[in-house]
């Protein structure tokens, strides 16, 4: 299987964690977003959003990380249950996540350390001010849902690395958890983990550099 990827991407980042999580082994081939790659002819006629990641596995082409890693997880009878009602409440929070919690914390990231970090100038208080507000709303949903709860959906799937990977630029953008002890102490468990550990490198290098 091929995973066309973007190394700083965190959808292409819950991907990579993962399979490797699962033991899946991946062929990465690294896609050039700056450089215009990804809106190839070539790259569209896989995916038409021009967006990473993309799996391929042999003549099944499929795009959506949560998609990717739902058909990963599948493949492998891991990290997403076979109960209809259990597999029902690991789709709730990662639709959850993609509408409400991820679109919030990206806003915030971008603004306070993409944009810089890209010259794309200054960062818009205002756009910061009403994404934190949301940011804050959505903390206080996922800290009650972890309460008592290692995980997520109460066994590790995932959702969990669907979740995390949206607080992986959270300290360069200055996101708080500290209203929310029990996402905290679960991001702890989720970032303890070695696959999460290998996903997540090429970012940290990026952070520390």
């Amino acid at each position: 299987m091929k995973l066309y990827n973007a190394d700083l991407s965190p959808n292409a980042l819950r991907v990579r964690a993962v399979a490797k999580e699962l033991g899946v082994e991946l062929e990465i081939i690294d896609v050039d977003m700056r450089g215009g790659e990804n809106k190839s002819e070539a790259y569209l006629a896989m995916n038409p959003n021009g967006k990473v990641p993309v799996l391929v596995d042999g003549d099944f082409v499929l795009w959506e990380s949560r998609a990717i890693n739902a058909y990963l997880a599948s493949l492998k009878g891991k990290l997403y249950p076979q109960d209809a009602k259990k597999r029902a409440v690991v789709d709730q929070w990662s639709y959850w996540h993609a509408v409400h919690l991820g679109p919030a914390t990206q806003r915030v990231v971008f603004e306070r350390l993409l944009k810089k970090m890209f010259g794309m100038g200054e960062p818009d208080e205002s756009a910061i001010e009403s994404s934190l507000k949301e940011l804050a709303q959505f903390l206080v949903v996922l800290d009650a849902n972890l309460a008592g709860k290692e995980w997520v959906a109460g066994e590790l799937s995932i959702a969990d690395f669907a979740v995390a990977s949206t607080f992986v630029y959270r300290k360069g953008a200055n996101i708080s958890l500290g209203d929310a002890p029990n996402v905290d102490a679960w991001l702890s468990r989720i970032e303890k983990r070695l696959s999460w550990q290998s996903a997540v490198a090429p970012v940290a290098a990026m952070m520390a550099g």
